[in-house]
């Protein structure tokens, strides 16, 4: 068995057991809430700085967050095209899950398995243009959409973007990089402990927040919004692929990243804006699972 279908088993079978950890209320799916606080404030930001304060972050990786950006605001205006004859709920619901990328709990234990430090450093890269578009468009759209006057909620986009750790992480490890500084020792230990917990723990959230109950109703209007974001990703992201005129992983990252699931964000967004919760966590799902099979290929293509 290659390297690639190995890792990829592995991960598998971490999902499967949150996923039967939960069917045998061992875990209830709320569970899966409290880990992923605790991956997003604690694991994740961890891992980042034991990533970056260990590499040479190259003046061309600046490029990737940039990709992300223009990417999901080109990615918001045809979602804005393409529903604009839907009901004003549906535009809401379609809007905000045609953006944004689930990395931290998705990516990250994949990437790290498949190219370790060197691939988490591309990724944390483009992870910091999707906390902009996941705290900031996303919100944007789907309080947009939730009112008919459509009015949004500016103060609490600020604080969403100000109050969001990963992101702050991000900032402050990056600028420490690139200006020759570096944390404290002991927090690079604590850190370095903490970071080893991020692999499993994302995966078994997976796992936890997996569901195969799609409800035929569904079915039309998922197909919509998974046409435009798996049909545009990969057309883009091939596109890109075969004419950046950067390394290979460069190249990867970017190509993945844009056939990535949605957000895990966009569901306490339906929550906080009254959308449909189940269809929002059944397409979330989905994505999962069209994205592990998307990024299992690729990962065998780079082998």
């Amino acid at each position: 068995m290659s390297d690639v279908n190995s890792q990829f088993l592995l991960s598998l079978l971490i999902i499967a057991l949150g996923y039967i950890s939960k069917r045998l209320n061992l875990v209830k799916e709320q569970d899966g809430e409290g880990i992923s606080r605790i991956i997003f404030n604690f694991t994740l930001p961890s891992l980042v700085i034991n990533t970056f304060s260990t590499i040479k972050v190259e003046p061309s990786l600046a490029l990737i967050p940039v990709i992300n950006i223009v990417y999901c605001t080109f990615l918001a205006a045809l979602a804005v095209f393409f529903f604009k004859k839907e009901f004003q709920k549906n535009k809401g619901v379609f809007s905000m899950t045609s953006v944004g990328f689930n990395i931290g709990l998705f990516a990250y234990p994949l990437v790290e398995a498949l190219w370790g430090k060197e691939g988490l450093k591309y990724f944390g890269m483009f992870d910091m243009g999707n906390a902009l578009i996941v705290f900031g468009l996303c919100f944007f759209m789907a309080s947009y959409y939730s009112s008919e006057d459509g009015k949004v909620d500016f103060k609490e986009l600020l604080k969403k973007i100000s109050t969001s750790v990963p992101l702050l992480v991000y900032i402050l490890t990056l600028l420490l990089n690139v200006t020759g500084l570096s944390y404290p020792k002991t927090v690079l230990e604590v850190t370095g402990i903490l970071s080893k917990a991020n692999m499993p723990l994302s995966l078994l959230v997976l796992g936890i927040y997996l569901s195969f109950s799609f409800e035929k109703s569904y079915w039309k209007s998922m197909f919509k919004v998974l046409a435009l974001r798996y049909g545009i990703g990969l057309l883009v992201g091939l596109l890109l692929f075969f004419t950046l005129p950067f390394e290979p992983m460069f190249r990867y990252t970017v190509l993945i990243g844009l056939v990535l699931p949605i957000s895990m964000t966009v569901i306490p967004y339906s929550v906080q804006f009254n959308y449909d919760k189940k269809f929002v966590g059944t397409l979330t799902n989905f994505t999962i699972i069209i994205s592990f099979i998307l990024v299992w290929i690729i990962g065998l293509a780079v082998s």
